[in-house]
């Protein structure tokens, strides 16, 4: 049985990279990398607004349909119901999507990346259901370009 560990004897841990660069060296004069929500204003509760908050779920895509869960028209609302906390309501286009899961994994991340937010709750619901209506007229008009029926 091969006993596993670690590192492999022999192995100098000083010739593991310091960087990810063609050197392996870091570049001591490149700036800091900045925080992709540096410059999102926040309201008097320390978070960011509502709308600005729903605008950062346009990273969040639905991996079946390849655009966003906000354009779709996935999400019914984001609230802010107290300090640090953000509750998403939103839909799926079925009941049984198998990407549930990553999706509210995503929503999770992105919006507690953003400055005031330490806690983020996403409750799906069927009521009102998803229907084809609900998407937005460029998504529409493309997904109709690529031969949809939507």
């Amino acid at each position: 049985m091969r006993d596993h560990t670690v590192t492999d004897p022999g192995t100098d841990v000083d010739d593991v990279p310091a960087a990810d660069t063609p050197t392996g060296e870091a570049d001591r004069d490149a700036p800091e990398p900045r925080h992709p929500f540096a410059d999102l204003p926040v309201e008097e509760d320390g978070m960011p607004s509502s709308e600005d908050l729903m605008n950062g779920l346009r990273a969040v895509v639905d991996p079946e349909i390849g655009y966003n869960i906000v354009d779709l028209g996935l999400v019914y609302e984001v609230t802010k119901p107290r300090r640090g906390h953000v509750h998403v309501l939103m839909t799926l286009t079925s009941m049984g999507c198998p990407l549930t899961e990553v999706i509210h994994q995503q929503c999770s991340v992105i919006l507690g990346a953003m400055p005031g937010v330490d806690r983020v709750e996403v409750e799906f619901t069927f009521s009102p259901p998803w229907s084809t209506d609900m998407i937005a007229d460029y998504v529409r008009e493309e997904l109709r370009a690529m031969g949809l029926n939507v």
